[in-house]
């Protein structure tokens, strides 16, 4: 479901294995989210690395993708210069899939503190729309992957 839903992201090596790198490095990432959410996950993923920067330091990798965006993405730079820390993730995330239309769906957050990763769990509601989408989403993922 993961893959039907956000793209198979094990293709990614090297820095692009980040999310927020590819965010700022990569538009057709987000294309998979509302547009209306876009300022938001832009200033989400700028905060998180400068979080994880504060965390490990300027010698870390988390320093290594600073660095890489400050050089390659004036929106990064932009954000990056704002000093925000603690933005998480919605607690409801919007996405315009390509194949069901918009999705509401609830984010939960599965932390690895020692890691700095997070698992993100996505549901609808019974009975919803976007519930109904993802049973057919569930039906396109499985049929992509045979």
């Amino acid at each position: 479901m993961g893959v039907a839903l956000t793209g198979d992201t094990t293709r990614y090596t090297g820095p692009a294995r980040s999310a927020g790198y590819r965010w700022f490095t990569d538009p057709s990432v987000r294309q998979i989210y509302a547009p209306e959410e876009h300022p938001f996950l832009t200033r989400m993923y700028a905060s998180g690395l400068r979080e994880l920067v504060t965390l490990r330091g300027p010698g870390s990798r988390a320093a290594h993708l600073a660095d890489l965006l400050l050089d390659c993405s004036e929106e990064f730079r932009r954000v990056w210069d704002d000093h925000e820390i603690g933005i998480r993730p919605h607690d409801v995330k919007r996405f315009d899939h390509p194949e069901v239309g918009a999705l509401e769906l609830t984010c939960q957050r599965l932390v690895d503190p020692g890691q700095a990763h997070s698992l993100l769990v996505y549901t609808a509601t019974p009975g919803s729309e976007s519930y109904e989408k993802l049973q057919v989403l569930a039906v396109i993922g499985a049929q992509t992957l045979r």
